[in-house]
């Protein structure tokens, strides 16, 4: 679910938009990304140990640091969950429009939505039986796009002049603020791992099996990106696109014709449909997470069907938020999502730190290392990746996490005016029947 959730076929799905956030320095921006995602992986790791429970960096934040950091944490995580769909649901209609142009792109966007609603409705299990039949078709065409792309360098007709160059890492005009401003968006590529923290209810023997999930995925992501942008840079250093939301598609056309480029986009509907389905699956549970825990409705947020036993109120509330797809693009629900993420980790990596070394005074040699800098490596890492969002992003994300305040300092007034009612209630209630005995 993980591996579907993240869907190795991200690469290509935000190629152009990581390649121009870059300067075309993809190569070292992933394996940026991956470094500082890995800090985080491990602190994950450690979270689903002590708290093996729906609600990923929230519950971490909330438990370990204190209930209003976790609902900050909450709201930011929030337009990352959020966005996830619509980012699946927009590829989806962007790339079926490319190969079928007469069909506006709406149409696809409306037809994604109902049917990853309806999949998920039935259940996690048919969810889970799907995604993993996608990973693996997607995998298969990567290593048939890496294959073909090797061959193309070896033979030399691309004026690629060797297999093994440190360029792509280490590029003659270098801009490392390029390098970093890219790893700070390529960190959507990797996200996934995070997600399947919030179906740690729905897993046998949590504690042990979420952890190696969250390493497993983690990895496995790093081999196929880097070694994708690695080849695909010494194969072709001079390629160019008009188009950053479908550059992917020329590149795949150059490589391998129409024959590739019609296979990569059956791959890749298969993909975005697999991807929609899990983050569709995630962000309803995260919202029963928040509608458990009182920050959404609760009535609305918690209820489960009788027979399929999934969150249907949330799963059709998803599904009228992702009809944005029509209206928003590529660019700018990547950016959104990367936002909520990083915010999320690097508060994850302030809770073990709030958990394990303070709290639990885990502080022996070994402990300090595991419990304080390691995290805290982590956590400056991806807060200072943070940093280098974009304005608008930026600007944007503050203002979301604004009104999380506000709607927070109304909701905790609310509950203070009722909690007093009830209170006077009580007192009356008590003198009314004080008379009554009299």
């Amino acid at each position: 679910m993980g591996l579907a959730w993240m869907t190795p076929m991200i690469y290509f799905t935000v190629y152009g938009v990581a390649h121009e956030a870059a300067s075309g320095m993809l190569t070292a921006a992933y394996l940026t990304a991956f470094i500082a995602i890995f800090f985080t992986a491990y602190s994950y790791s450690r979270m689903v140990k002590a708290f093996p429970i729906s609600g990923s960096a929230y519950t971490y934040t909330k438990k370990s640091i204190h209930p209003k950091a976790g609902f900050i944490v909450g709201w930011a995580l929030l337009m990352d969950y959020i966005f996830s769909p619509i980012i699946a649901i927009l590829t989806f209609g962007i790339f079926m429009n490319t190969e079928f142009p007469a069909i506006p792109i709406f149409v696809w966007i409306i037809i994604m939505n109902i049917v990853l609603a309806v999949v998920n409705i039935l259940g996690i299990k048919s969810a889970a039986r799907i995604s993993g039949m996608s990973v693996l078709f997607q995998i298969a065409f990567i290593l048939l796009f890496c294959v073909l792309l090797t061959k193309d360098i070896l033979t030399g007709d691309t004026g690629a002049t060797s297999m093994f160059s440190l360029t792509p890492f280490i590029g003659e005009n270098v801009s490392f603020s390029s390098v970093f401003s890219g790893a700070a968006l390529i960190c959507f590529c990797f996200l996934g791992f995070d997600a399947v923290t919030t179906m740690a209810e729905e897993t046998i023997d949590a504690k042990r099996t979420i952890p190696k999930a969250i390493f497993f995925i983690v990895l496995i992501a790093a081999t196929l990106y880097i070694s994708i942008s690695y080849l695909s840079q010494i194969a072709y250093p001079n390629f160019t696109f008009a188009n950053i939301d479908n550059a992917s598609y020329s590149l795949v056309q150059l490589v391998g014709g129409n024959l590739l480029s019609s296979l990569f986009i059956m791959v890749l509907i298969v993909a975005t449909f697999t991807q929609g389905v899990s983050s569709v699956t995630s962000v309803s549970r995260f919202l029963y997470a928040l509608g458990r825990e009182s920050i959404l409705p609760k009535k609305l947020f918690t209820a489960i069907h009788p027979k399929y036993k999934t969150p249907v109120a949330n799963i059709l509330f998803v599904a009228v938020i992702s009809l944005s797809a029509i209206f928003i693009n590529l660019d700018a629900a990547v950016l959104f999502v990367s936002f909520g993420a990083l915010t999320a980790f690097t508060f994850v990596n302030l809770s073990v730190i709030a958990h394990y070394y303070i709290k639990l005074k885990k502080r022996s040699p070994k402990e300090t290392f595991l419990y304080l800098i390691f995290p805290l490596v982590g956590a400056s890492f991806i807060g200072w990746l943070l940093t280098l969002l974009d304005f608008t992003t930026l600007t944007i994300g503050v203002s979301w996490i604004a009104i999380g305040f506000v709607y927070l300092f109304i909701k905790t007034k609310w509950e203070h005016s009722k909690e007093r009612k009830i209170a006077l209630n009580t007192v009356a209630e008590i003198e009314t029947r004080k008379n009554y005995v009299r």
